[in-house]
Formats: C-alpha cells, sequence, structure tokens
C-alpha cells in the first residue's frame, strides 16, 4: 500500500493531523508520521497537563499499564493532547511520557478533540479503535482497572452479553 493510500484508509490521520510528536531512541522529540504510528492500532487520547495534580497522579499510573502493554506486543499507542498553559510547560511534562503527543502548536486540533470527545476536565483517556470508533471516553477507569490490558481494547459489552440468554416471563417461567 503505498504511503498516500495508507494516510487516506487511516482515520487517525483526519483526526489527529500527519504528524505526531514522538521520540526518537535518544530521546530527543521529533516529528513521527501518524499514519505509520498507528496503522492497525487501538489508540488512547490522553488529554493532560503539568499542572493538573490529578494529572501528574495517573500519568505514572498509565505509563506503567503501557509499557507493560508494549512488551506483550499490545497493538496500543496512547497520544498526550496537551492543555498545558504554555509550550515549556508541554516539553517538560511531555518528557516524562513514553508515548506520542499531539504537537503543541496544534492549539486548534487540541480544541477540535476535546469538543468531539466532549472533554470536561482533565486528565480524559479516550480510547478509539483502529476503525476511528470511540470505544470508551472513560479509558482511565478502564487503564486503572486493568493496568495489564487483560481486557485490551475494553471494549463495552454487547446488549446480548449484557442480558444473557435466558429471561423470566410473566408467569415466572424460565424462556430462552
Amino acid at each position: 500500500m503505498s504511503a498516500n493510500a495508507e494516510s487516506a484508509s487511516n482515520p487517525f490521520v483526519a483526526l489527529l493531523g500527519a504528524k505526531l510528536k514522538t521520540k526518537d531512541a535518544s530521546g530527543t522529540i521529533v516529528d513521527g508520521d501518524t499514519a505509520a504510528i498507528t496503522a492497525g492500532k487501538t489508540v488512547g487520547l490522553y488529554f493532560s497537563a503539568h499542572w493538573c495534580g490529578p494529572c501528574r497522579g495517573f500519568t505514572p499510573q498509565l505509563a506503567e499499564a503501557y509499557m507493560g502493554m508494549q512488551s506483550m506486543n499490545k497493538p496500543f499507542e496512547i497520544v498526550f493532547v496537551s492543555s498545558d498553559k504554555d509550550e515549556d510547560a508541554f516539553n517538560e511534562y511531555y518528557g516524562e511520557m513514553p508515548w506520542k503527543a499531539l504537537p503543541y502548536t496544534e492549539r486548534d486540533l487540541k480544541a477540535s478533540l476535546s469538543k468531539k470527545y466532549k472533554v470536561q476536565g482533565i486528565p480524559t483517556l479516550v480510547i478509539v479503535g483502529e476503525d476511528g470508533k470511540t470505544i470508551t471516553k472513560d479509558g482511565r477507569s478502564a487503564v486503572a482497572d486493568d493496568p495489564t490490558g487483560k481486557n485490551f481494547p475494553w471494549n463495552p459489552p454487547s446488549i446480548k452479553d449484557c442480558l444473557g440468554t435466558e429471561f423470566v416471563n410473566g408467569d415466572g417461567k424460565t424462556v430462552t
């Protein structure tokens, strides 16, 4: 598949733009190709900021879960969507993170993502399937409840799964 065809078929390019911040082997922040980074992966959009106390508490927890899932080759990527007040704060905070980031300069894109996913507060982790569809807007609970990723990608149960296969009718008899 050509690079243009891969970009066209990857929903994350439309969502996040063509370039994400990533780190090279030395830890230096560089530009990465969104299509290549997210191809075939479930993506967590991590809305957070350096100044936010609860974020600073959750980020190490999330990093540990992320690194564990990476070591197990789970098709999972996280993209930091910063609510920091300036680029220096973004760079300092992103320096502590092992995943990718929306470039700080993409403020309009950050605002549209916040609106699209109805982000009311931070930290918020939105889990999006490789098809671009939202799996859960409460990825924070999904990761906290399942830090090893046993139930990854944390798809909600279907109605059939919730209801089961047996029901009680008006006479109190079990029916299928």
